[in-house]
């Protein structure tokens, strides 16, 4: 394989290419992959709707997300990707969405933010909720459940193939294929022996949406304790945590109280609104930021790792997919 093509193909393997993982990375690495015209498989312990990606918030932003400047030109790639989705809303679960960082300053942002077209600094009185500082801007809001949804209609419509299996070593994927991309978020941990990567749990609440079109949050890089809210269709996501090394998948009531009343705390009407459910994910970081990188198997196969996005997967995932293609194909 090379070159965007097919050639190099080894005899006997029905794939040029195994993804190991079905989140919004594995996705769309192995879409970007397959439309280039790799044979792709994508090999997943567990269905798209039970990935930590499903229950992502979704807002376009580098948050949490090292290293600092490769990941601001991930960012802004993907943006550009998602500008172009967005013109469908309903098939990919991108739309364009006004909202506001609360205690966010435009100095203290990366390069990439000269990118965001009409991001502004808000006078102290514009600010919704307790805070002073703040930032206004319209990005990117994705819809998971349908967005992965929509990435996985597009990697079958370019070949490509989506199979339940769980992988515990590497031998197995890369006796079905020269190379192989591990996307596996935290399980990355165990697969590529790195003792980096660590979970970073985040809980949700999942309430009626009283009337509310912008988004907002507050949500200091190291902070446990979260602040924000996404319209989305049929719901209002409140959120959040975020957790390091803290591991549990079963929804925590206290937490959830609390998150409602932060949230209610910057627009009142949430108070009252009816929960609909809870969710948990956890996200995948690592010591460093993200690892993109190649390296031989024992067997002479490719190894491409990719993973430790922390809670930016979304927001880097076209730019850093083309960079993990670039090295699955070179």
């Amino acid at each position: 394989m090379g070159g965007g093509g097919r050639t190099g193909t080894v005899p006997g393997m029905d794939s040029d290419v195994i993804v190991v993982g079905g989140g919004v990375v594995g996705l769309t690495t192995a879409v970007t992959l397959a439309e280039q015209g790799a044979r792709v498989r994508v090999w997943s312990r567990d269905p798209a709707e039970a990935t930590t990606s499903a229950v992502a918030g979704a807002l376009w932003w580098p948050y949490r997300i090292e290293p600092a400047e490769e990941a601001g030109a991930w960012a802004l790639e993907s943006l550009r990707v998602y500008a172009e989705l967005a013109g469908a809303p309903e098939a990919t679960g991108v739309r364009w969405v006004p909202g506001v960082h609360a205690d966010t300053v435009l100095d203290g942002l990366g390069a990439w933010a000269a990118g965001i077209e009409g991001l502004r600094q808000l006078p102290a009185g514009e600010v919704p909720g307790p805070y002073a500082t703040g930032l206004a801007a319209r990005l990117p809001l994705i819809d998971m459940p349908v967005h992965l949804a929509w990435l996985r209609a597009r990697l079958e419509a370019a070949g490509g193939v989506v199979e339940r299996r769980a992988v515990t070593g590497w031998e197995e994927p890369a006796a079905a294929a020269p190379v192989v991309v591990n996307c596996a978020g935290t399980a990355a941990r165990e697969l590529a022996g790195d003792a980096g990567v660590r979970p970073v749990r985040g809980q949700l609440v999942l309430v009626e949406n009283p009337g509310i079109e912008e988004w907002f949050t507050a949500a200091d890089a190291g902070a446990t304790e979260t602040t924000y809210f996404f319209p989305q269709p049929g719901r209002l996501v409140l959120g959040g945590t975020a957790e390091e090394g803290a591991e549990e998948l079963v929804p925590d009531p206290v937490t959830a109280a609390a998150i409602v009343a932060r949230c209610a705390r910057v627009r009142p009407e949430i108070a009252g609104a009816r929960v609909l459910g809870h969710r948990v994910g956890l996200r995948p970081a690592r010591d460093g930021g993200v690892r993109v990188e190649a390296e031989r198997l024992p067997g002479g196969g490719r190894l491409v790792h990719h993973y430790g996005h922390g809670g930016a997967g979304v927001t880097v995932a076209w730019g850093c997919a083309r960079r993990a293609a670039d090295l699955a194909t070179g």
